[in-house]
């Protein structure tokens, strides 16, 4: 009888374990679902640029993990502030209202958790990178943060944008080099204009779709201020200049001519990109945001990385 006891009390703790544990990988899964983690591949080969043109090649194995860790954990706390900050005003949009955090299916304290750990995470990836990261880290911390509530008072919010993530291959520059200030830093800073156009650019595109509601919200937004056509041909204006500067970075390094070759195709699937998206017809915009974008950001690593390798 005892031992009957004893196996029913180890099944009934060996259940509530394996409960937990999947109540545990369903809140990750939701968690990792309301920050859109796999969208980090639009990032992610910016920081890497930065890295590739510090060291003129490829890095060690350790600075890239760290880089790569840092990036991840900026992006997380970054959308993870995003999130917490919109909760009420994505209650109200009809196109956010289901997002895990205002369905329930994910709680404040869940996305509050994974925001700590995500400052963590990034201290410490700092911290490893060296010195000049260390010391940067209050300035990224404060983009990351503050950026959502941008868009509550200057039609800057997209370009802020921008330069939030134009902070990754700038910070992964400092990690390699341990300098920013110097004539030799210019392509970091060139970096982070490209990247800052370049966000902007299509975050005028996304926009788009939250007209009516940013104007009934007060939110402030260029396709709310100005239209979606307005909008449209600014975010042309943003991207024929990341196109510009990006031939400047390749001049102002010396890249061969695989980057050009990739900058072709660059210039052309933004070119695409516009193509198909009208003021009257946003259909496509998901195609273009999430699609294209992201064939971008890896066709300038991949072009970069072959001219650097030649």
């Amino acid at each position: 009888m005892l031992q009957l006891v004893r196996s029913l009390t180890i099944r009934r703790d060996f259940g509530r374990r394996g409960f937990n544990c999947v109540q545990i990988l369903r809140r990750t899964q939701d968690f990792l679902e309301l920050i859109k983690f796999e969208h980090t591949v639009f990032a992610l080969p910016f920081a890497y640029l930065g890295m590739l043109l510090a060291v003129g090649g490829w890095p060690t194995w350790r600075e890239f993990v760290w880089i790569t860790v840092a990036m991840a954990a900026a992006r997380t706390l970054g959308m993870s502030a995003n999130r917490l900050a919109d909760r009420r005003s994505d209650a109200e949009n009809p196109r956010t209202a289901d997002r895990p955090l205002v369905t329930g299916a994910i709680a404040p304290g869940t996305v509050w958790v994974g925001s700590a750990a995500s400052v963590l995470v990034l201290a410490l990836a700092a911290y490893q990178l060296g010195p000049l990261p260390t010391r940067l880290l209050p300035g990224a911390l404060v983009f990351l943060i503050a950026y959502p509530f941008t868009k509550r008072f200057t039609l800057l919010s997209h370009w802020i944008l921008g330069f939030t993530d134009g902070l990754a291959p700038v910070g992964a520059w400092a990690a390699i080099r341990g300098s920013l200030f110097t004539l030799d830093d210019l392509p970091a800073w060139l970096l982070l204009t490209i990247v800052t156009f370049w966000i902007a650019g299509f975050d005028l595109m996304y926009a788009c779709q939250d007209v009516e509601f940013d104007r009934r919200a007060g939110l402030h937004a260029v396709p709310a201020r100005y239209g979606i056509a307005a909008a449209l041909r600014l975010s042309a204006v943003c991207h024929a200049l990341t196109t510009v500067l990006l031939a400047l970075l390749g001049l102002l390094t010396g890249l061969a001519w695989p980057f050009w070759l990739g900058l072709i195709l660059v210039a052309a699937l933004l070119a695409y990109e516009h193509a198909i998206i009208y003021p009257h017809n946003l259909s496509r915009l998901d195609l273009a945001f999430f699609n294209i974008n992201g064939v971008i950001s890896l066709t300038l690593f991949a072009a970069t990385f072959a001219a650097l390798m030649i």
